[in-house]
């Protein structure tokens, strides 16, 4: 993670409407406040700066999408979290004097929605055969950015020599009335088969905060191992 702290992209300043997309990097979002934006990429300094191949070319906000796609995961009370368009992710980046080139938004938002569904897709690994559908299915309901906060895991990991996640992300989720928070560290590298391209891992846990977490920890654990023993 680069030394300048990483600021959302949307003003919240003002209300938004209620179906925006998830994860915030500032305050803890709750299930009330559904106002907060998705992966942070609007910092050259972190995410953006991966993405950005685009020539200097003059600004042209002419150009930029209205659309809004629609997310996979699911908001309480119904309904799915609902990504920025391109317009309102470079004026949210404009607001916040992040000097935003219009040409950029259209490789910045499609792998900002990508890292989003990439990341539900793996907490929803760790919650299948669970029981969430007995009541409709996992929510995603409160979501956190930490970019400066190393999770336990990865400081051990930087201890034996490994490159530090570039982002952290806290998300809670419930299921049937259980809260599971799970953190989600980001990390990055380049693709072995294609050398030139960066490639991103998202490692995601169960945070250690209640027996529950701690049972599906251990049950991936020695379900992993038990596979290793019998290959």
């Amino acid at each position: 993670m680069s030394s300048s702290s990483p600021k959302c992209p949307v003003d919240h300043s003002t209300p938004a409407p209620a179906k925006e997309c998830p994860v915030d990097h500032g305050a803890s979002q709750q299930t009330g406040s559904q106002d907060a934006c998705p992966v942070d990429h609007t910092s050259r300094s972190t995410w953006s700066r991966f993405f950005s191949n685009t020539p200097n070319l003059p600004n042209s906000q002419s150009s930029l999408s209205i659309d809004r796609e629609v997310s996979s995961i699911p908001k309480p009370n119904d309904g799915k979290w609902v990504y920025p368009s391109e317009a309102q992710f470079y004026a949210a980046m404009a607001r916040k004097d992040h000097n935003p080139r219009a040409a950029d938004m259209k490789t910045i938002v499609p792998i900002h929605n990508a890292v989003n569904e990439r990341a539900w897709a793996e907490i929803m690994k760790w919650e299948s055969g669970r029981g969430g559908e007995v009541c409709g299915g996992v929510q995603l309901v409160n979501f956190k950015g930490r970019p400066n906060d190393k999770s336990p895991k990865a400081r051990l990991n930087m201890l034996l020599g490994y490159a530090a996640p570039f982002d952290r992300h806290d998300w809670t989720v419930d299921r049937c009335g259980t809260r599971i928070r799970y953190v989600i560290d980001f990390y990055t590298g380049h693709n072995a088969q294609s050398p030139g391209n960066l490639s991103f891992y998202l490692d995601v846990r169960p945070a250690l905060d209640n027996w529950e977490s701690l049972k599906m920890r251990t049950q991936i654990f020695f379900s992993t191992w038990y596979k290793r023993l019998t290959v």
